[in-house]
């Protein structure tokens, strides 16, 4: 596991993108793009603009697949005298290091947790502007078999988008936007690519649990359904794909948990999609821990399912 480049990973789990205001991310990534398009196999035609708000869309050769990777991620918001909000649904363990930037400068504080009233605040040296708002700090970290930082979910499915770019020959990747705390984002993509491209099938590159049925090392997980069902003939083919390869992954079977999935579902586009995405610990805090080789079986998972389906 050694041999697996992070490097690029690591710098997008350090990039302030709560839901909703994901320019960060957005501008990195299209520089990015553009910078490396021209070595990639398939140069891709970029869409994004005001008509795609933050997010993403890149075409590549005649589509059959689009890959949906979200760029946010959770956070919280500066109410009133320090008080914060959630976005989406970060674990509250007070002395967590939270990080942002108000009119007066960048602020790095501390997250308190009322254990009576659950309430939340910011530990600061002064008043921080309402409507501030605040992500993780950034401590990534990486051995021989794990990485673990903030936000791997989902920067490591953004990871994953951008090495299949390198040699994605026909097909379509989406960054999208507003995963963590709900939008329509994902089913404006996907219309865009329906009514433009034909494109009928997705896949969800994002992150998802440990949990009794889910283990670390043992390989991708590919979700039959969580607070969303896919339909299970598109399912079905997919897992007869990876069966005739021989390919080991997991199989989830979970009650709650979302996705851009499910964003996909409620929308009123005939477009199929099914969760893929390696397993991870410690789920929505600073120490996010994901086994280096189910990291490998997702790229690889996705290589493979763009070339086939």
């Amino acid at each position: 596991m050694k041999s697996l480049n992070l490097s690029l990973l690591k710098r997008l789990c350090a990039i302030h993108a709560p839901s909703g205001h994901e320019d960060a991310m957005r501008d990195f990534l299209l520089e990015y793009i553009n910078k490396y398009k021209n070595s990639w196999k398939t140069e891709p035609q970029i869409f994004t603009g005001a008509e795609f708000q933050n997010a993403i869309v890149l075409v590549f050769g005649n589509p059959r697949t689009a890959v949906f990777a979200h760029m946010d991620s959770i956070g919280f918001t500066a109410r009133y005298n320090n008080q914060l909000i959630k976005i989406g649904s970060p674990k509250t363990v007070t002395g967590y290091k939270l990080v942002g930037t108000d009119s007066s400068g960048a602020i790095s504080c501390t997250l308190e947790t009322d254990e009576n009233t659950l309430e939340l605040k910011a530990i600061f040296n002064r008043a921080i502007d309402p409507g501030t708002e605040f992500t993780f700090e950034c401590d990534f970290r990486s051995n021989d078999d794990f990485v673990q930082s903030c936000y791997l979910d989902n920067r490591l499915g953004v990871w994953v988008a951008l090495q299949l770019a390198e040699t994605l020959e026909n097909g379509a990747i989406v960054f999208s936007c507003w995963e963590e705390h709900g939008g329509g984002s994902a089913g404006m993509a996907a219309g865009f690519l329906l009514q433009n491209y034909g494109v009928r099938q997705t896949l969800i590159c994002d992150i998802t649990w440990i949990t009794d049925g889910i283990s670390h090392g043992k390989g991708v997980a590919v979700s039959i359904r969580d607070s969303g069902i896919p339909r299970r003939s598109y399912v079905n083919r997919i897992r007869k794909i990876l069966d005739e390869h021989n390919f080991i992954y997991q199989v989830e079977v979970e009650a709650s948990g979302g996705s851009d999935g499910n964003e996909i579902q409620k929308s009123p586009f005939a477009v199929d999609w099914c969760f893929i995405g390696a397993p991870e610990d410690f789920v929505h805090s600073p120490d996010e821990k994901v086994h280096k080789s189910d990291i490998e079986s997702m790229l690889q998972a996705y290589q493979l399912l763009l070339d086939k389906l």
